[in-house]
C-alpha cells in the first residue's frame, strides 16, 4: 500500500517487440523504476485503436507496481492517428485472431524475458481487447491472470464467424489456464447480459476459477472518462476490483 514517504518513479516509452511470426511491432512500455523484480501486465487496446487512454492505462498499471506493455495490434495496417488507423482496420473486419494471439504471446514472452520480471504475467483488455484477453488466455499457456472488461463477441452466432474470427472464444473455455476477472455493464448490448450469462455458464461447466462483476446503470465502455458512456461510481469500483484481483493472483 502506498505511503507518503515512499520513493516513486517510472519510465514509459515506445519499444519494439517480436509479435506473431517473430515480426517486430511497436508497443508502449511503462514500468516502475528500480531493480524489481516486478510482476507484469499485457494491455490489449480496443477497436478505436492504440490510443491515449491505453497509454494512460499502461502507466496506471506501472504506478501500481507492474511492468506493463501495450502492443500496437494495428502496426501492420500502417500509421497515422489512432482514429484513422482504427477506422481502416475496422473497415477490413479487424485483425485476424491468430495474428492477435501471436502478438500477445510475444508480449508475454518479452515481459518474462526482462531482468526486472518476477516471472508472473497477467493480461488485460477492454471492448475487443477484452475478447482478445480471454481468447489468448485460452489459447496460450503461461498467463497467470486474465481481466476481460466488457469483451464483446466472446459469444458469437454461426453467422458472425468469418475467416479472421473463425471460432467463437467461448468455444475455447475448456482451455482457459488462469483465473479470470470479468467486468460488465448491465446496459451493454455487446456483450448483452444474456451473453454474459452464457459465458458464465460455460466457465461453471468446466469448473474454471473466475469472478464476474456486473454494474447497473452502466453500458459499454463505462471506464472511458472522455466519452458519454463514462460512469464514475461504477468505474472507480471496477478499478478497485481489478487491483484486488491482481493482489490475489499477481501480487506486487
Amino acid at each position: 500500500m502506498y505511503q507518503t514517504d515512499m520513493y516513486e518513479g517510472m519510465i514509459a516509452e515506445t519499444v519494439m517487440m517480436p509479435g506473431a511470426g517473430g515480426e517486430l511491432i511497436n508497443a508502449y512500455f511503462a514500468r516502475p523504476l528500480g531493480p524489481g523484480p516486478f510482476p507484469s501486465m499485457v494491455l490489449i487496446h480496443h477497436a478505436p485503436g492504440w490510443d491515449e487512454w491505453y497509454r494512460e492505462a499502461t502507466r496506471k498499471f506501472a504506478h501500481h507496481g507492474y511492468a506493463s506493455l501495450s502492443p500496437n495490434l494495428y502496426y501492420r495496417a500502417g500509421h497515422g492517428t489512432p482514429e484513422d488507423v482504427g477506422a481502416k482496420v475496422r473497415a477490413e473486419k479487424g485483425v485476424a485472431d491468430d495474428q492477435v494471439v501471436g502478438d500477445l504471446e510475444g508480449a508475454m514472452r518479452y515481459l518474462r524475458s526482462l531482468p526486472i520480471s518476477n516471472g508472473k504475467v497477467g493480461i488485460f483488455g477492454t471492448c475487443s481487447g477484452g475478447r482478445h484477453a480471454f481468447l489468448t488466455a485460452c489459447r496460450v499457456q503461461g498467463f497467470d491472470a486474465c481481466i476481460d472488461c466488457w469483451g464483446g463477441r466472446v459469444v458469437m452466432s454461426p453467422e458472425e464467424l468469418h475467416p479472421k474470427q473463425p471460432v467463437a472464444p467461448i468455444d475455447y473455455t475448456k482451455d482457459l489456464s488462469c483465473p479470470l476477472l470479468g467486468i460488465f455493464g448491465n446496459e451493454d448490448r455487446n456483450p448483452t447480459p444474456e451473453q454474459v450469462d452464457l459465458h458464465e455458464a460455460e466457465l461453471q461447466k468446466y469448473g474454471k476459477n473466475y469472478e464476474f462483476h456486473r454494474y447497473p446503470n452502466a453500458g459499454h465502455g463505462f471506464f472511458y472518462y472522455d466519452r458519454p458512456a463514462y460512469r464514475q461510481e461504477q468505474a472507480v469500483d471496477g478499478w478497485k476490483k481489478i487491483f484486488a484481483f491482481l493482489d490475489t493472483y499477481l501480487p506486487v
